[in-house]
């Protein structure tokens, strides 16, 4: 049914423009900070476990927190905003926070199963965001939510729990428990050394009540932003035509981030990219034109012309933030890998009187990918070019080969091991960071190259 929709209220005005101001700081923050979650590699984890029970818990709470400030979660605000706020003159407060804790429920709960479930295994969990058997589900999981938030269809919870939970949380429980539980797949590219670290940790001690509580309560710290949000949206001007459009934009992230999964299983995706600014230029260009169409405002409940144009306008705006995502994931130049033969690099390495640099890298790992753009800087990609032979190992499928290597190398994802010729470790960089940061580890480890090799030019 299309709304129409009439003048706000001044005090609606004040309140859109208020959550507005605060979104947009929180936004500013999200893009200037994105590498928050990849503060501390997995040792850490071992570091607060030594001191307690309690500074364990609460580390994975607050590494949890420092989660949610990444570019994965980012796709999930739009939504949230559209889940939690505008609904009805009589939701509360109260409810809406209601409807976010449903949310980090199912988030939790896929954390605490999935991921104890992946450790007693001893498997890594990004591993499986390249196995087709959990791919596929979560891609299909993730369309049939946006086809939801076009208003195809209403997601609800059995009739018997949402009659116990109707006077707590209003309509919706089912599509926020079940958003939830597809959550913790969009954070996870984002989850970071220190969840590895929990992982590990629950692998050795096979401790299922420790890991599962360990895992919800990492997933309770991402939750926090979704209460603010929630506990924010509640204030906004209820339901019209801005609330079908924040669905609109929400579906359009979902349908992005399906591809966005679809990644290490068609890595043809990644062959369509082009590295020059006309390339971010053309997508931003496309989805103007999109927005332009009705990719937001428009309404699949309106005559069939008017639905046919919003399908297509929305097909044009997930191409075209797909294209801008790509572009911002791919640097503008790539060093010279050697693509998993170990023995040939070190042999190079021994001709040329160099070092050797090892990157783990997995498709599905997003700061394997934003560390590309630190080795293609200056003077970080001349530097390594000049005294260490880049080796690079994919191990996106978590294959008993890829886990001996990480085992050797004591190296999780993301990690950068610089190595002499003859097997010395000279540092380890086990998160994203800058050039300027990156170099600190780097400078020392080329420096000791360069005076083994004039040590070997006048002995």
């Amino acid at each position: 049914m299309h709304r129409s929709s009439r003048p706000l209220p001044s005090a609606a005005r004040a309140r859109l423009g208020t959550f507005a101001l605060v979104a947009a700081l929180v936004l500013v923050l999200l893009v200037l900070f994105p590498d928050l979650a990849f503060a501390d590699d997995g040792d850490e984890f071992e570091k607060y476990r030594s001191q307690g029970w309690l500074w364990a818990y609460l580390a994975a709470f607050g590494f949890g927190v420092t989660t949610s400030l990444t570019p994965c979660v980012y796709p999930m605000i739009p939504i949230v905003v559209g889940i939690f706020g505008g609904r009805g003159k009589d939701v509360s407060r109260g409810r809406a926070v209601a409807l976010a804790s449903l949310y980090v429920l199912g988030m939790g709960l896929t954390f605490a199963v999935l991921g104890t479930a992946f450790a007693l295994i001893g498997g890594k969990s990004g591993a499986l965001l390249a196995n087709p058997a959990v791919v596929i589900p979560v891609v299909l999981l993730y369309v049939a939510l946006a086809t939801s938030m076009f208003g195809a269809f209403e997601l609800q919870l059995p009739s018997g729990l949402q009659q116990k939970l109707s006077g707590v949380s209003g309509e919706g429980a089912g599509g926020a428990f079940a958003m939830g539980l597809v959550g913790g797949f969009t954070a996870a590219p984002c989850t970071g050394p220190f969840l590895l670290g929990l992982l590990g940790f629950v692998t050795k001690t096979q401790s299922v009540v420790i890991g599962s509580t360990l895992l919800f309560t990492y997933a309770i710290g991402i939750g926090v932003l979704f209460w603010v949000l929630a506990a924010f949206a509640i204030s906004l001007p209820k339901s019209g035509a801005w609330m079908e459009w924040m669905k609109s934009v929400g579906g359009i992230a979902l349908l992005a981030a399906a591809i966005h999964f679809l990644r290490p299983l068609l890595p043809v995706l990644d062959t369509l990219v082009h590295t020059s600014f006309g390339f971010m230029v053309g997508a931003v260009a496309l989805l103007l034109i999109a927005l332009a169409l009705g990719a937001v405002h428009l309404s699949f409940h309106d005559r069939t012309a008017i639905k046919v144009r919003k399908g297509i306008a929305v097909a044009l705006s997930v191409v075209a933030v797909t294209a801008g995502i790509s572009w911002i994931l791919t640097a503008n130049r790539h060093l010279p890998w050697i693509r998993g033969d170990e023995q040939a690099a070190f042999a190079q390495a021994q001709r040329e009187g160099k070092g050797v640099m090892i990157d783990f890298w997995a498709s599905w790992c997003t700061p394997c990918k934003e560390l590309e753009h630190t080795f293609a800087e200056s003077p970080v990609y001349e530097t390594i070019s000049d005294n260490f032979v880049p080796l690079q190992f994919d191990v996106t499928g978590g294959t008993s080969r890829d886990e001996a290597l990480q085992e050797k190398y004591a190296a999780g994802t993301p990690t950068v091991v610089f190595l002499t010729a003859d097997g010395k470790v000279l540092g380890h960089v086990r998160k994203y960071v800058g050039p300027g940061e990156f170099m600190k580890t780097l400078g020392p480890a080329a420096e000791t190259i360069k005076q083994q090799r004039k040590t070997a030019t006048n002995p």
